[in-house]
């Protein structure tokens, strides 16, 4: 196994140095950038977002455990694949854990592969969140030079109203919504009318809900 970018990282982060040592040496043979550390605060200190790559995240910890990290990481809305790992698991833990979002749960000794196959889980999710937001940031960027009746234009084009009751909404003529209707499709590079739709409802998703 090799990651596909020489940035690609497995954060480690356990208390127990010989843990970290032999996963590192592990990932090392396979190509896998690694770095550890002893501690959730360790982490966040030296972690960048930036970063692709996915925490490989024991329970037990000095501090904050594991589990309390996954958390606090997603009230953060701090985006990094969480695999848990812990040698004192039990079905109500596998559960909460999975629910707060992790790739995988491993007990401890696991194996090669069992951590190899989580790994490639948590790389190949890390990489689609990724082109996510590169995509959603193209669609921000041209959303962005749409005026304020062109963005409400585009909203109630694709709600589905015809150009006639738009105008009535908006309380300007038909030939008015449709020039502002073309600039819309032009702003937002929109093939067609079903594009539109997806663009604009890609953007609400993003809106802050009030």
């Amino acid at each position: 196994m090799r990651s596909d970018s020489a940035s690609t990282t497995v954060f480690i982060v356990d208390d127990d140095p010989s843990i970290r040592e032999a996963v590192c040496n592990l990932l090392d043979a396979e190509g896998v950038a690694s770095r550890s550390f002893g501690s959730t605060d360790a982490f966040l200190r030296e972690w960048e977002p930036d970063i692709p790559g996915c925490l490989l995240l024991d329970v037990r910890l000095p501090g904050m455990s594991g589990t309390a990290f996954q958390e606090e990481l997603n009230r953060r809305g701090l985006a990094i694949p969480v695999i848990i790992m812990t040698a004192h698991g039990d079905i109500p833990m596998v559960r909460k854990v999975m629910k707060a979002g992790a790739i995988e749960f491993l007990t401890k000794p696991f194996q090669r592969e069992e951590l190899l196959n989580a790994i490639r889980q948590a790389f190949e999710k890390d990489q689609a969140r990724r082109e996510a937001e590169k995509a959603y940031e193209s669609i921000r960027v041209c959303f962005e030079t749409l005026s304020q009746r062109e963005r409400k234009v585009m909203e109630l084009v694709a709600a589905g109203l015809p150009n006639k009751q738009i105008a009535a909404e908006l309380g300007i003529s038909e030939i008015t919504v449709k020039v502002h209707r073309h600039n819309v499709m032009e702003k937002m590079h929109a093939d067609s009318l079903a594009d539109l739709v997806r663009l604009s409802d890609k953007v609400q998703q993003r809106q802050p809900r009030k």
